[in-house]
């Protein structure tokens, strides 16, 4: 896994619940057992907004579904929740694992598309980059409506007043310049 700014590497020297996060991945093995599936841990946690109820999201790069939940029923099955689905979205096999570790709950997300190029950690990627350029009273807001009820990305959309599907909207975001997304906060404020 790459040592990027928000690799689980950097949740050792973060936050006390970042830290506590790296602990439970560590102590339970997360990362050494999905090794194999190049696993990046993204959402809230990573980027420091989490409310509770947050889930661990572990994204996976998998191509042979039955071997990854074979693999996942050795070992995660135990854990409380335990549930395997398994289906396609607009031409994509993927496979979510669910269960509940200590007092978190966990997700796997595996598909057959590098876990770089996922749009789970290419909407990390361009929330950590509006974070940083918003600063600190950006973030306090997104945390609020999450707290109100919405997901990650509907969130930056609304503060941002992106139309449209927020998922797709926001990765039209990635491309831009730090100029460009610095005028599109003033313009929806």
């Amino acid at each position: 896994m790459k040592n990027s700014i928000l690799g689980i590497h950097d949740l050792k020297s973060g936050t006390a619940l970042q830290q506590e996060v790296y602990e439970l991945l560590c102590q339970h093995r997360f990362m050494e057992i999905l090794h194999s599936y190049h696993p990046i841990l993204v959402g809230t946690v990573p980027l420091d907004i989490q409310i509770p109820g947050s889930d661990l999201d572990l994204i996976c790069e998998v191509h042979d579904f039955e071997t990854f939940r074979m693999e996942s029923d050795a070992h995660f099955g135990h854990y409380p929740g335990y549930t395997v689905h398994k289906r396609e979205v607009d031409g994509v096999a993927r496979i979510k694992v669910n269960f509940h570790c200590e007092h978190w709950p966990i997700e796997l997300f595996g598909q057959p598309v590098p876990t770089t190029q996922q749009n789970g950690y290419r909407h990390m990627m361009i929330e950590a980059r509006l974070l940083s350029l918003y600063g600190e009273s950006f973030k306090q807001a997104i945390i609020q409506l999450k707290q109100n009820g919405l997901k990650t990305e509907p969130a930056f959309a609304k503060l941002l007043h992106l139309e449209g599907n927020p998922y797709d909207e926001l990765l039209k975001l990635e491309g831009r310049e730090d100029q460009e997304l610095l005028k599109l906060l003033s313009v929806s404020e």
